[in-house]
């Protein structure tokens, strides 16, 4: 089986609860799903005028290729109610494949490595607790590396899974998540 990462992201309805569904679905869909990251609440950062976001991250292993894997999260989505309206706007849920083994696709309809991928905090953050060391394939940089280089200043916040609210102390912001996930000497 492939190692793949996904990110998963929603705004709309209950958007905890939208990617738990989400995450339930993998399996049915042939991806089975073997970590997944704390979930963050997280500003907007493209289209800055819409409700906040909850993101997770979570490893995963297939035997569907690129981008049979890609009409595979399409279908979650869409089963889970994904209308795209509004490029970057709000949605129930949202399933992006960030890595894939150390393949690299580059193509009109897939790209792997996501193509925001160094350089999202809201995708970096939750990636770094699963896999600090993994390495981007093109760039070589750790995912540590690419948290620590980070232009983007906008809020992710840790939270309870259980009560579904920031954890007190969470907030990682630009200057202080590159001191706070340093590798250990």
């Amino acid at each position: 089986m492939k190692q793949v990462y996904l990110a998963f992201g929603s705004n709309l309805g209950s958007p905890v609860q939208n990617i738990r569904k989400a995450l339930a679905a993998l399996p049915d869909a042939g991806v089975e799903v073997r970590r997944v990251s704390s979930f963050y609440r997280t500003e907007p950062v493209e289209l800055i005028h819409q409700p906040w976001f909850v993101n997770c991250v979570a490893e995963t292993a297939t035997n569907l290729m690129p981008l049979q894997l890609l009409k595979a999260v399409q279908r979650v989505e869409r089963a889970l109610g994904r209308r795209k309206v509004v490029d970057k706007g709000p949605r129930t849920i949202d399933i992006d494949i960030l890595l894939y083994e150390n393949v690299v696709v580059q193509s009109n309809t897939l790209k792997i490595p996501h193509e925001g991928l160094s350089h999202r905090r809201f995708v970096l953050a939750p990636l770094s607790e699963l896999e600090r060391n993994l390495r981007h394939p093109v760039t070589q940089r750790t995912v540590l590396e690419m948290l620590g280089a980070l232009s983007d200043h906008s809020q992710v916040i840790r939270m309870d899974a259980e009560s579904e609210t920031p954890l007190k102390g969470q907030v990682e912001h630009a200057a202080s998540a590159a001191a706070n996930m340093r590798e250990p000497s």
